[in-house]
């Protein structure tokens, strides 16, 4: 009798993780696609679009300068607004890009934890600012769409910590 136990426990074993790693892929997916859309809007100078993927009670921390703080998505956005308009009417051109070190989460939560890398250039395509910046963001999913409730920018990073994350 035993021996048929064993098989059977293997069996509904095996079932379990393929389904749990199949939810995975597919929250993975979800989530690189909110980051690529991240991306695009910062590229087309889409601030709507940008502030759209928060949740309106999101949170934004910047603890990489001098200048620590904390502040609502809204104000943040509302700093961050000329540079949008400026991209948007093709005077400067801005690129996000991000790489993750740990991905925690489940079908409605995640907190990603990584780099961004954040470039802007004139309108003649000459970098003026490069950002590399470790980073954590929360993340809750809602009427199946992801939103950022949290976005920590901890501390500048360097090249070399952003190309050992590729």
């Amino acid at each position: 009798m035993k021996k048929a136990i064993l098989p059977i426990i293997f069996f509904f074993s095996a079932l379990t993780i393929s389904a749990q790693t199949a939810k995975e892929t597919k929250r993975l997916a979800e989530l690189d696609a909110y980051w690529t859309q991240l991306s695009k809007t910062v590229k087309e100078g889409d601030y709507k679009g940008y502030g759209a993927m928060y949740h309106p009670d999101a949170v934004v921390i910047f603890a990489s300068g001098d200048n620590k703080r904390s502040m609502p998505i809204a104000d943040a956005l509302s700093g961050w607004k000329k540079g949008f308009d400026e991209t948007k009417a093709g005077n400067r051109n801005d690129t996000a890009e991000f790489r993750f070190s740990q991905r925690i989460g489940n079908g409605t939560t995640a907190h990603e934890t990584g780099m961004f890398n954040f470039t802007t250039r004139d309108a003649d395509h000459k970098v003026t600012g490069t950002y590399i910046v470790h980073f954590e963001m929360l993340l809750v999913k809602k009427e199946g769409k992801w939103f950022g409730v949290m976005e920590y920018q901890k501390t500048n990073g360097t090249k070399a910590e952003w190309d050992a994350l590729k």
